[in-house]
């Protein structure tokens, strides 16, 4: 096996890898509130066996049962913040990327900055001291905290591709903002939004269950992962499944999803440098004619050479990302 298929093999390994250990937590979730059923008789607390296969909790309830009803209060609230996050910060950080005015830029930015410095779990205890968020408004301040960062690396990732001529072009034969936007500058940094993405959705996660292990937004005694890591502590070495079990759900949705991401951004790079060597070396390559008496252009780097950078590079791709929204 060469070398180039063994990391493919090894890719495709870390993605499966990646599928199985998020979907149990995720099908978990899902589809754990219609297997939970009805609550059967408490009883006493910390114990093993009695028909409970995972034990029971603090106070007696099987913890089988509410590790079915507790997952959609945790993966529901951090997938629903990395949305809400990137559906503001994506705009806001194209905006600052693609403005001429400085004013503007510094308008969409400064307060970011401003909002950055507060520590973000202090922000939530202070928001939640004053109203009493539920599983939506724990979900929109997590996404808030989060706007920032993901804002800035927008704008960074974006602002070369931003300052190509390709992009005046574009401007000059009258397309819209969100198609200069989206459909040129946004999508020469669809891989490090992913790879961000799935660094960000961990992010989330550890704040979505540090809130709710400090009771913002669930109740102290709720059907909740990171809550019954919380109270259940206290008999950790009594009956450790009430913490062992929801704490590894809650790492195994982290982790997976970051191997997911990996595996596709990896397939993802690997088939774009494919394509480029191909069209470089491949017999059907366009070659310029020989001119023998035009004056010699002073040596420089053969765009085969160039090094990697997004699919759309010159005033060509304008009638291509036009043809594309046609």
């Amino acid at each position: 096996m060469t070398r180039r298929a063994a990391r493919t093999a090894g890719r495709r390994r870390s993605g499966l890898a990646g599928l199985l250990i998020a979907g149990v937590p995720l099908l978990l979730a899902l589809l754990g509130p219609l297997l939970a059923g009805e609550p059967g008789p408490r009883s006493a607390s910390f114990t093993l066996g009695g028909g409970h296969w995972l034990g029971t909790d603090f106070v007696g309830r099987d913890v089988g049962r509410q590790i079915l009803l507790g997952g959609q209060s945790v993966v529901l609230v951090a997938l629903a913040a990395t949305a809400l996050a990137y559906a503001v910060a994506v705009p806001l950080g194209l905006a600052a990327a693609l403005t001429h005015r400085t004013w503007l830029e510094e308008l969409l930015m400064r307060p970011l900055d401003v909002l950055l410095a507060v520590p973000s779990l202090l922000l939530i205890l202070l928001v939640a001291a004053v109203f009493s968020p539920g599983a939506a408004g724990l979900a929109l301040l997590v996404a808030l905290v989060n706007i920032p960062d993901a804002a800035r690396i927008v704008r960074a990732a974006v602002s070369e591709a931003a300052a190509r001529p390709a992009v005046e072009a574009l401007r000059m034969q009258g397309e819209t903002w969100w198609r200069t936007a989206i459909g040129y500058v946004g999508r020469s940094a669809l891989r490090t939004f992913a790879a961000d993405a799935g660094v960000r959705l961990t992010g989330v996660l550890y704040l979505v269950a540090t809130a709710a292990f400090l009771g913002v937004g669930v109740e102290p005694d709720a059907a909740d992962w990171a809550v019954m890591v919380d109270r259940n502590r206290t008999g950790l070495f009594v009956q450790p499944w009430a913490v062992v079990v929801p704490a590894l759900l809650i790492v195994g949705l982290s982790m997976g999803g970051n191997l997911v991401v990996d595996a596709v951004l990896g397939g993802e790079g690997r088939r774009s440098e494919a394509a480029k060597r191909d069209a470089c070396d491949g017999p059907d390559a366009p070659r310029a004619p020989d001119v023998p008496d035009a004056p010699q252009a002073p040596d420089g780097p053969d765009a085969c050479d160039a090094p990697d950078g997004p699919d759309v590079t010159d005033m060509s791709d304008v009638a291509d990302v036009k043809e594309g929204h046609r």
